[in-house]
């Protein structure tokens, strides 16, 4: 299990996410419209970099849905190795089957 820190704060970054997605992308295309002066699109850019740090998108991590385990994560399923192992065992995830030879 991984630290509840851990978890909240990447909550908190998905939350910033959201709330900064549609000022970042508007500064974003003024930034790269080059049709623009190169006055503006700087100006675009400074605006930019005064946005929060954990209000872009890369700075989210993909953890597990259950564990909160960072690595090893199935995006198509929503969780880490280790937990796909253990529901599939059960019979919970639909044409998932445990291999043995």
């Amino acid at each position: 299990m991984a630290k509840k820190s851990s978890v909240e704060q990447n909550n908190h970054r998905k939350e910033l996410v959201k709330r900064f997605a549609a000022r970042r992308s508007a500064l974003l295309a003024t930034a790269n419209d080059e049709s623009l002066e190169m006055e503006e699109r700087f100006e675009a850019r400074l605006k930019l970099a005064e946005l929060p740090r954990n209000s872009s998108p890369t700075r989210v991590r993909n953890r597990c849905e259950i564990t909160g385990r960072p690595r090893a994560y199935y995006r198509k399923m929503g969780v880490s190795r280790i937990a796909l192992r253990e529901l599939g065992n059960r019979g919970l995830i639909p044409g998932l089957v445990k291999s043995s030879w």
